[in-house]
């Protein structure tokens, strides 16, 4: 398993910085037994010029805040005290390249009431690309994408990513890299953390908001579209859709953009460093490490 802390590792836990072998949470937290907590993913860089950048901070600190009051977590703490903070423990951790991972996490509770505080840590550690830095085989996950009317899918809640968990688990069990999970009308949904376009004549789809998780990278990469002159299309469409197009990609602050070579061991028919995808996944790495 992956060491993602020893004895000299600090964290920030509820306004302090504290060695993570001594840090401590209720057992009885409402959390740990029923998954009732909100996090964030986001990563620091070393910069061209040798600094650190936590990449789009505000925005993910932000979603911090939008998911905690979704899911009626009492939210007390602010998005650039919390950067703030987030920097010191990099400084502290002499970290540059890292994955840095906010959580809200609720009191002792082993009823169904709403809590009336709520508790925050974050940790950091070095990481490289979640997926790894070669285009990637994914099947069709039999796991769907939970129902937005069941959940609040745009929430960054721990409890929904057993669904992710799962299918992912499902496809690397079979021998593949990744799953892709569909919605409850079979349309294309996001991968386990990640979300999905795929390139069709010089154009890119990925689904329409509603039933995915609204990512911040799903966002620069519309972005860096619209810089490139690259159309994006957000439409609803079904697994025919991408199979046989021209290339496609997940893209997520863990996975970054990494291209998938195939998807239920259909291959994508256009060279990847032919494609505006590979356009879009080298104008995203060179972004992430420009110090504006």
């Amino acid at each position: 398993m992956a060491s993602y802390y020893n004895e000299n590792t600090v964290l920030f836990l509820n306004g302090e910085f504290v060695k993570a072998v001594d840090a401590k949470m209720d057992l009885y937290s409402q959390s740990l037994h029923y998954g009732y907590s909100v996090f964030e993913g986001i990563r620091s860089y070393k910069t061209d010029d040798g600094a650190t950048k936590i990449f789009k901070a505000t925005e993910h600190f932000d979603r911090f805040k939008i998911s905690a009051e979704a899911i009626n977590l009492p939210y007390t703490y602010n998005t650039q005290s919390l950067i703030e903070s987030t920097y010191q423990l990099l400084a502290l951790n002499n970290l540059g390249d890292a994955y840095i991972r906010p959580v809200v996490y609720a009191p002792a509770n082993m009823s169904f009431t709403q809590n009336t505080e709520s508790f925050v840590f974050i940790q950091a550690w070095e990481m490289g690309p979640f997926l790894g830095d070669k285009r990637i085989r994914v099947m069709t996950s039999s796991f769907q994408r939970p129902n937005p009317k069941g959940f609040k899918i745009h929430a960054k809640a721990a409890g929904h990513y057993v669904n992710s968990i799962m299918a992912s688990q499902e496809a690397k069990a079979a021998g593949y890299d990744e799953a892709l999970l569909l919605d409850m009308h079979d349309h294309v949904a996001e991968a386990p953390g990640a979300n999905v376009f795929f390139e069709k004549d010089g154009t890119l789809y990925t689904p329409s908001l509603g039933n995915i998780l609204p990512g911040i990278t799903r966002a620069t990469v519309i972005e860096l579209c619209a810089l490139h002159g690259i159309p994006v299309v957000e439409t609803s469409f079904g697994i025919d859709a991408i199979k046989g197009a021209d290339a496609a990609f997940f893209c997520g602050t863990a996975a970054e953009v990494i291209g998938l070579e195939s998807i239920d061991d259909v291959p994508f028919i256009k060279n990847w460093d032919d494609t505006a995808s590979k356009k879009i996944q080298s104008a995203y790495q060179k972004l992430v490490r420009t110090n504006s």
